[in-house]
């Protein structure tokens, strides 16, 4: 115990020395690394960024590129990444026009881009960004506009002229799995870069250090304490591996998602480490910022992959809550069984559908509240609108004076949370201040203005972990700050969860 005190201290003693003399140079030498970049591409991307290339790149912007290949290495390297390993032989664009890496777990993946100028898919907004949008616009990205809503259709779109341009366009390498996770396992890869059935060259990245300060997921450090915390180690390390080209056949370039799936199990091999069902819509639905943000151990992302099981899309089932909600609540709370739930949703009893039901079967006698599945539906569908959530929730469980009891709350906060227990009480008593044993939607809306972090103080301090949810306790993340997003211990591949309540 004291030595481990004495090692803490120590440690805390060595990042406040680090911080007052090692970060703020070395900050100053990454601004100025792109400072001194900025002005190359500035004059190189005047006019239209977006114009075909020339077959052949003229001579002077070869030579921009070695400049500032040799600028954005000697800022990695005042960051601390000193040694850069490659592995294997990065194709030509003639041979892949598209380079997937994995896995995407941080802003310095950007490392892999820097290194090889490939274009990559950006949110348009990047471009505006000073310096540094000027620097993204320099590789020739495709941007994406989240105000276009024909924007994911456009980008594939481009992605395939890109592709299918006999190499005259710079490679593209695009992060298939759609967001960062820990890389512990690989998500489900997005077909964006499969679609086009041109073969592929697959890259995996890794950062074989003893203190992993690189991650950045959806619990745990900021982008800036990211930041600071690698600029404060002594030295980085990272590793990029060009796997063999990848080229599909016929039945994978008819089928992307069997592409994808194809070629992420390729790259899980050669990281050594396992894949998983869930999916980029999965890590949105945990990374939503509403007031009851999803705990480690809800049920509902499980409950999210069994509805797209069944060929729902939550995206289009949004629309249809209201018309879902109007029959549960005309149902009073009557419970169902199989083959009535499988005609409330509109689809054929199969095994999803079964396991889907099971979630819900709190006794296990084969009935289920609908009530409980429009609930989570509306979780899945707007994870970040805590409070139309609720105010759709009060509606179906309400009285004719639109009040619930206790009772109440707790089954539609346990539904919206994805957990089995769940101590309301507090909660509800700080709600109904005048004690008559039940609250209005209007009660809760004007708690939960008043207190935006009544989640947080009032339910998960005693929340406690579905024993209906076959987990292990999350384990630590390999950067031992980040809490995690482990999609390898929430039950994929193994006997699908069963209750939400037992």
């Amino acid at each position: 115990m004291l030595a481990h005190s004495f090692w803490k201290t120590l440690k805390k003693e060595q990042m406040a020395f680090m911080t007052l003399t090692l970060f703020p140079i070395r900050l100053l030498l990454v601004l100025i690394a792109m400072l001194l970049a900025w002005p190359f591409t500035f004059f190189t991307t005047l006019g239209s960024s977006e114009r075909e290339p020339e077959p052949s790149p003229a001579s002077w912007r070869k030579v921009v590129d070695v400049l500032l290949k040799a600028i954005m290495r000697t800022m990695w390297f005042a960051g601390g990444f000193h040694w850069v390993v490659v592995k294997g032989q990065q194709a030509p664009p003639s041979e892949a026009a598209i380079l997937t890496l994995a896995p995407h777990s941080s802003y310095f993946d950007a490392i892999a881009v820097t290194m090889t100028m490939s274009s990559i898919v950006m949110k348009a907004e990047s471009r505006n960004i000073p310096i540094w949008g000027t620097l993204i616009k320099y590789i020739r990205p495709v941007f994406v506009s989240r105000s276009d809503q024909d924007s994911r259709r456009k980008t594939v779109e481009e992605i395939r002229r890109r592709a299918q341009s006999n190499g005259k366009w710079p490679q593209i390498m695009i992060f298939p799995e759609g967001t960062c996770t820990n890389r512990t396992c690989l998500i489900t890869f997005k077909p964006g870069a499969f679609i086009p059935g041109v073969p592929v060259q697959p890259v995996v990245l890794r950062y074989p250090n003893k203190l992993d300060t690189i991650t950045w997921t959806w619990q745990g450090p900021g982008a800036l304490k990211i930041l600071w915390l690698t600029l404060c180690q002594f030295h980085n390390r990272v590793e990029i591996e060009f796997l063999p080209v990848y080229s599909p056949s016929d039945e994978e370039k008819k089928d992307p998602a069997l592409y994808a799936s194809n070629v992420r199990r390729v790259m899980a091999e050669a990281l050594g480490v396992s894949v998983t069902d869930y999916t980029y819509d999965d890590c949105q639905l945990a990374l939503a910022e509403g007031q009851l943000r999803l705990p480690a151990d809800t049920c509902l992302l499980e409950f999210a992959r069994l509805v797209r099981g069944l060929g729902l899309k939550p995206e289009t089932l949004e629309k249809d809550l209201d018309k879902y909600s109007d029959r549960a609540q005309t149902q009073g709370g009557r419970r169902v069984g199989l083959p009535e739930f499988a005609e409330y949703l509109g689809v054929p009893v199969s095994d999803t559908l079964r396991d889907l039901f099971s979630l819900f079967d709190e006794s296990g006698d084969g009935t289920m509240d609908p009530r409980e599945y429009v609930v989570a539906l509306s979780v899945v569908c707007r994870p970040s609108r805590t409070l139309d959530t609720i105010q759709l929730a009060f509606r179906m469980y309400g009285s004719q004076d639109g009040c619930v009891d206790e009772g109440a709350l707790s089954s539609i906060l346990k539904t919206a949370l994805g957990v089995a227990e769940l101590t309301v009480t507090d909660l509800f008593r700080a709600i109904d201040e005048e004690e008559t044993g039940r609250i209005t939607f209007a009660d809760f809306r004007r708690f939960a203005e008043a207190f935006p972090d009544f989640a947080e103080d009032y339910l998960y301090p005693d929340q406690t972990r579905p024993e209906s949810c076959p987990q292990t306790p999350p384990a630590p993340a390999p950067n031992g700050f980040c809490a995690d997003f482990s999609p390898e211990n929430s039950g994929v591949g193994r006997k699908p969860f069963r209750k939400k309540l037992d």
